[in-house]
């Protein structure tokens, strides 16, 4: 049996309980290999940042979770995509094709990826399935 892709999308929420548990779902389901893309979007708590900056925070986050990821059991590896959600998952996916999706993000009022309608847009755009996640801000080692 093949194992199923699974495109795992989070920033701020990338080592989340609560994507932990999915991930762990899906291991429980059946063999899966797992991408976490990190998009590298600007820092809100930042006056000022610089793409370096950005791209330097989402590789912390996505070096965090890949452990976190791994002590699941999880074949998992990682990348740094664009500040877009939307140009980084289409990176990942001309690259690699996926099964799900599962995006990761913060609380509805707090969310800008909620409140851009990203799941939404990135379902219609994919045509895969995509599993959203709701998790509180992880900080950044």
């Amino acid at each position: 049996m093949e194992p199923r892709r699974v495109l795992v999308v989070a920033n701020q929420t990338a080592c989340g309980d609560e994507l932990l548990e999915a991930v762990r779902a899906r291991i429980v389901a059946g063999p899966c290999e797992f991408t976490l893309l990190v998009p590298a979007t600007h820092p809100h708590d930042h006056a000022t940042w610089t793409e370096g900056e950005a791209r330097a925070i989402a590789r912390r986050r996505m070096d965090a979770a890949i452990v976190r990821f791994s002590q699941l059991g999880a074949d998992v590896d990682g990348v740094v995509g664009d500040a877009s959600p939307i140009r980084a998952i289409d990176d990942v996916l001309i690259e690699n094709p996926h099964d799900e999706i599962i995006l990761s993000t913060l609380p509805p009022g707090v969310s800008r990826w909620l409140r851009l309608d990203l799941p939404q847009r990135v379902g219609q755009r994919f045509a895969l399935p995509v599993t959203t996640i709701i998790s509180e801000r992880q900080p950044v080692a």
